[in-house]
């Protein structure tokens, strides 16, 4: 039996992950343990997980795989830093603590991570070799072009090269400071949300706006060549030495300084991320196109921070030319854990590999799971009130008969999904038909902006009844138009709405879920990756007609997916959710006695 352990750590979403044989056993992000949200500590709690699930010790391990190469990530820091000097000195100041005691000492890190306990041999793959092999190894394809879309790693930003069979080759690259990750990031951060988290947001946003700055863009910015390589004009840009991602030529171009953040959204903003969105969709689609005529095959592989864009994603899924198109659900740096261990097996060890169908990462759910008697123990000890059900029928029955009668349901059961993406493991679920159903979970539930679109959870075999989608979308990375024939006409005075004010439209037979573009982002549920799940889903159809619902992440805005019970019954107390499937075991809000610091922090965001 050979062990291998993949580690990210130290920028952001530090996870780890394990493959056994070829096999992978297990990955988590430490913010699922740690409870601070993108957590880019070391991740010790991930790594016990995994070596748990896998039944191993430290010592037990054959090689252990770090997901870049900390000292060429240093060079470029260096030589960044001293091209812009004298600026830049508060900056590089900040870095250089973390770099001399924790980041150029990684072998150090790793040793104290396992307790000093392991042995063997440390591996550091490249940031977009690691990204490259998350995308290729586990998908179903025996060749594949590969494209990893990212902020930077080293010095690459984006890169582009084959799979086949067990070996990668990355072909070219765009380098720092040129970067359609930070590019992307820069409006993030000029709009007013949170930069490496808020990225999703902006995404979000554009549908509100129109793209009346993408000639700014084009014209000031960015450089773009026919074959989706880009020049960035760095006099607009303050990330290489400051601590901004913008500086006053940029602010001066738009005519405004950036969004504070919690302010106002106002057109402007819409329209500056409408902008910023159909520039991003023009460089990675005229990447795709040029690696697909290079390359001449006919599926592609995608990873890195960008590849989460599931409306480019959806266009290139469409429009674009290759055949098959398979994303790593976890493309962001926490995936890069994985693409670590993969490419050690495969690639370093020389180990053969036989694609799996659909693919070999079991629906990402690699998490922790909790047993019915653990999840009773908990909710005893905190006198909590619950039905369990022996039947799984009854159980999905009774969870169908909840979401029809309009209530909230938190789901909590099997694995634990490695991703940003819940996919129905640690998932909040509604009735996609109702039209109070967006704003009761932003507003009520999630915290969060009203103007955020929610996802569907759809029967694989009905996602053609509802949406323009020709091919499955299991991991949520793929945005398509709902069909026009459920949607709902324009009534007069519908068409002159701006901005926010477009939510008040109803525009298709399942509002919660159909976004002011008329499009949905999608997870598509078959029974092979997602048993429960599916027949929740399926009791659901019987019951209803509606082979969908409202799919959003178990957590609470600013805080991290839930891993544990309690984590899962907090969250349930604390707002507005109507009942808590965990496992076999239902509880009703209504019945629930109080839980301390509850009203506090309804109160906080001024819930009823």
């Amino acid at each position: 039996m050979t062990s291998i352990l993949g580690i990210s750590a130290f920028y952001h979403d530090s996870a780890a992950a394990i493959v056994v044989d070829g096999r992978i056993v297990a990955a988590a992000q430490e913010e699922r343990f740690t409870r601070i949200k993108h957590d880019y500590n070391f991740p010790t709690n991930a790594i016990d997980y995994c070596l748990r699930e896998a039944g191993i010790l430290p010592s037990e391990l054959d090689a252990v795989v770090f997901y870049d190469k900390p000292f060429l990530k240093f060079e470029r820091l260096m030589e960044t830093y001293l091209a812009y000097a004298p600026f830049g000195l508060r900056s590089f100041m900040m870095a250089l603590p973390l770099w001399l005691n924790q980041k150029l000492f990684m072998p150090r890190e790793i040793d104290k991570g396992l307790n000093n306990e392991y042995d063997g041999p440390i591996y550091f793959t490249t940031h977009h070799g690691s990204h490259a092999a998350s995308a290729f190894f586990p998908s179903p394809f025996e060749e594949a072009a590969i494209i990893t879309f990212d902020g930077v790693g080293e010095w690459s930003t984006s890169t582009w090269g084959v799979g086949r069979g067990n070996h990668i080759e990355l072909r070219r690259e765009i380098r720092f400071p040129h970067s359609l990750g930070l590019l992307y990031s820069a409006f993030t951060y000029y709009t007013g949300f949170k930069v490496n988290s808020g990225e999703y947001k902006l995404m979000g946003l554009a549908p509100y706006g129109e793209p009346k700055y993408e000639h700014l863009i084009r014209e000031h910015l960015i450089d773009i060549k026919e074959d989706g390589s880009f020049w960035l004009d760095q006099s607009y840009f303050n990330y290489c030495a400051g601590l901004t991602m913008t500086g006053p030529k940029f602010h001066n171009l738009f005519g405004r300084e950036p969004r504070g953040a919690e302010s106002e959204l106002t057109q402007f903003h819409m329209d500056i991320a409408a902008s910023i969105q159909k520039v991003t969709e023009d460089v990675m689609m005229r990447i795709v196109r040029h690696v697909h005529q290079e390359t001449g095959m006919e599926n592609l592989c995608m990873a890195g921070g960008v590849a989460l864009n599931c409306v480019a994603n959806g266009i290139i899924q469409r429009e674009g030319p290759f055949k098959n198109v398979w994303l790593q659900p976890a493309a962001g740096d926490a995936g890069g854990s994985l693409g670590g261990a993969l490419f050690a097996w495969h690639q370093i060890f020389d180990n053969s590999r036989i694609p799996e169908s659909p693919d070999s990462q079991f629906g990402s759910y690699l998490g922790p799971k909790f047993s019915n008697d653990e999840i009773v123990e908990y909710l005893d000890s905190a006198s909590a009130v619950y039905k369990r059900f022996d039947n799984d029928v009854e159980l999905c029955d009774r969870i169908a008969e909840l979401l029809d009668s309009g209530n909230v349901v938190g789901l909590f059961q099997g694995r634990m999904e490695f991703g940003p993406r819940a996919l129905g493991g640690r998932s909040i679920i509604g009735d996609p038909r109702n039209p109070d159903m967006q704003s009761k979970m932003n507003l009520k539930i999630k915290f969060r902006e009203s103007f955020r679109p929610f996802a569907p959870s759809v029967l694989a075999e009905r996602a053609s009844d509802y949406f323009e989608l020709e091919t499955e979308s299991p991991y949520m990375l793929l945005v398509a138009p709902v069909r026009e024939e459920i949607r709902r006409p324009e009534v007069n005075g519908d068409d002159g709405l701006f901005g926010i004010e477009k939510l008040k439209v109803l525009r298709s037979d399942l509002p919660a879920i159909t976004h002011v573009d008329y499009s949905a982002r999608i997870q598509t549920v078959d029974r092979s990756r997602s048993p429960r799940y599916y027949d929740i889903l399926k009791a659901f159809e019987r019951r209803t007609g509606c082979g969908a619902v409202v799919n959003t992440s178990f957590n609470i805005r600013g805080e991290p997916i839930v891993c544990r019970p309690e984590e899962a019954y907090k969250c349930f107390m604390y707002t507005d959710m109507d009942a808590l499937v965990l496992e076999d075991v239902i509880c009703l809000k209504e019945d629930q006695p109080p839980m301390p610091g509850a009203e506090e922090y309804r109160a906080e965001f001024k819930l009823d």
